[in-house]
C-alpha cells in the first residue's frame, strides 16, 4: 500500500522534496492560496505548527491556484506573502494542481478513486490528516478552521499513536 511518503513535490523553492522527510511525523497537508477569504488561516495553521512540531507535527502548505484564481503568484511572490502577512514557517510547496488532468499524485492518492476520503477538493484551504505511518487518518473540508476542536483532536490522537 502507498503511503504519503512515497511521494515527492517541489518545495517553494522549486527543489525537489520528498515526503520521506515526515515518516515518524503526523502531517496536516493542505492545499493553500494567498488570496482567498479563508487565507487567514494561515495564521492557525502557523499556530498549530508552533505548538506540535516539537511533539512530531509538520504542517505541509501546497499552493494551488485552481479555486478562482486565487493563487496567482510566482513562488517568490507566495513565499514573500505568507513570510511578511503570516510569519509562516511550516514548510510550503510549489503550486501544484489537486483536482483535473494535471492533478498531482499526491492528490490522486490522497482524493482520488481508491484513497480513503474520495471526491475532488471542493476549495482551498481542504485539509488532510496523515498519521506517523503514512497513512491518511482524516480530512477536513475548507471552513474547517485550524483553531476546530475535531481537527484539534484528530491531531492530537494522531500525535499520541
Amino acid at each position: 500500500m502507498t503511503t504519503l511518503h512515497a511521494f515527492t513535490v517541489k518545495d517553494i523553492d522549486g527543489d525537489p522534496l520528498p515526503l520521506s522527510r515526515y515518516a515518524g511525523s503526523v502531517v496536516l497537508v493542505v492545499n493553500v492560496a494567498s488570496r482567498c477569504g479563508l487565507t487567514p488561516q494561515y495564521d492557525g495553521l502557523e499556530t498549530l505548527y508552533r505548538e506540535g512540531k516539537d511533539q512530531g507535527l509538520v504542517v505541509l502548505g501546497l499552493p494551488c491556484n485552481q479555486f478562482g484564481h486565487q493563487e496567482p503568484g510566482s513562488e517568490a511572490e507566495i513565499k514573500q506573502f505568507c513570510s511578511l502577512s503570516y510569519d509562516v514557517s511550516f514548510p510550503m510547496g510549489a503550486k501544484l494542481d489537486v483536482n483535473g488532468p494535471g492533478r498531482h499524485p499526491l492528490y490522486a492518492w490522497l482524493a482520488g478513486p481508491g484513497a480513503a476520503y474520495p471526491g475532488d477538493i471542493r476549495w482551498n484551504f481542504e485539509k488532510f490528516l496523515v498519521g506517523r505511518d503514512g497513512t491518511v487518518r482524516a480530512r477536513f473540508a475548507p471552513d474547517t478552521t485550524p483553531e476546530d476542536a475535531a481537527l484539534r483532536t484528530a491531531i492530537a490522537e494522531a500525535i499520541a499513536t
